[in-house]
């Protein structure tokens, strides 16, 4: 990955009451009179780190928010209280929505990351009026076919860490959804069971990402609080199938012709594998596909290159 934008201090930052009893942290980088963008984070349940870093502060003004449950939003999902029901995609949407008439931002250009390629396409195709363009890296749309491959199919290439992933579920739900027999247990009301799940589940998330040369152990799932969250998030939308109609986001892709996309991909990512971001380059007329070789989950020389050309070409955008 080329090197992202030194730190700087957001120049606007807030707690958003979107109802459902959820307030939604947002805050902006870059030059107020930039080109808008958004961050659409990974996880479910992993607010990006500095991934706004990576659009010149000079030329965007880029917008990030946490999305409900996690990072700086209330409730957290953390917190075993914490009702998930109001969490579902459509509310994401409907959140990112929220956010963009609180700034007064017309359009905006969408950079979406894993989990968040899948939440950017749910929002574009929604409100492809509001969209300059689309920037996806590590490109997936979250179907129950990709959610068997990610907790079932690719336990061919590690067999023994998946041994241990499937032997975390009782006995009588290792044939079935993982996903799901996970969420049950995180939802245990023994703080045990609950513990050992997410740590179950967080070391299988570490495992499908491990191919790429650049693997090195996520830390923050060393954090009992994000480890917690993030795994309840995660199953949660995981086992519903992100609260989609299967195919719903390749289907509606037609919707998105004449709003550029760049869809950036790893040859050896098999946590989205690339066949999810051709299928939808397939079906996006004027898309782009990008296909690292030797990428994995997002990263590679190439992977950084491909932001930079496409950041800087969006930037003229409004």
């Amino acid at each position: 990955m080329s090197a992202p934008f030194p730190p700087s201090a957001p120049t606007a930052t807030g707690l958003l009451d979107v109802g459902d009893g959820q307030s939604v942290h947002w805050e902006v980088h870059g030059a107020d009179d930039g080109a808008p963008a958004v961050v659409v984070h990974g996880g479910p349940g992993a607010p990006a780190r500095g991934m706004h870093r990576l659009l010149d502060p000079a030329r965007y003004r880029t917008v990030v928010i946490h999305q409900r449950g996690c990072g700086r939003s209330t409730p957290s999902a953390a917190d075993p209280a914490t009702d998930l029901s109001a969490n579902t995609t459509g509310a994401l949407v409907a959140d990112m929505e929220a956010v963009r008439e609180l700034l007064g931002i017309d359009r905006w250009l969408l950079f979406g990351a894993s989990w968040g390629t899948t939440l950017g396409l749910a929002y574009a195709q929604a409100h492809p009026d509001r969209v300059t363009a689309l920037v996806l890296l590590a490109v997936t749309t979250t179907t129950a076919r990709e959610v068997a491959w990610i907790t079932r199919d690719v336990g061919r290439i590690w067999p023994e860490a998946w041994d241990r992933f499937r032997s975390g579920v009782p006995e009588g739900e290792r044939d079935g959804d993982l996903s799901a027999a996970y969420a049950r247990l995180l939802a245990s009301p023994d703080a045990a069971v609950r513990e050992q799940a997410a740590r179950d589940w967080c070391a299988w998330e570490d495992v499908h990402v491990s191919l790429d040369p650049a693997w090195r152990p996520n830390p923050r799932f060393a954090e009992p609080g994000f480890r917690m969250g993030f795994a309840r998030l995660v199953t949660h939308y995981w086992s519903h199938a992100a609260f989609l109609p299967d195919g719903a986001l390749q289907e509606g892709v037609a919707r998105l012709a004449g709003v550029p996309g760049v869809l950036i991909t790893g040859r050896h990512d098999v946590s989205g594998p690339p066949d999810v971001a051709w299928a939808l380059h397939r079906a996006w007329p004027g898309s782009e596909l990008v296909i690292v070789e030797g990428g994995g989950h997002g990263t590679g020389d190439a992977t950084g290159r491909a932001l930079d050309d496409a950041f800087a070409r969006f930037a003229v955008l409004r």
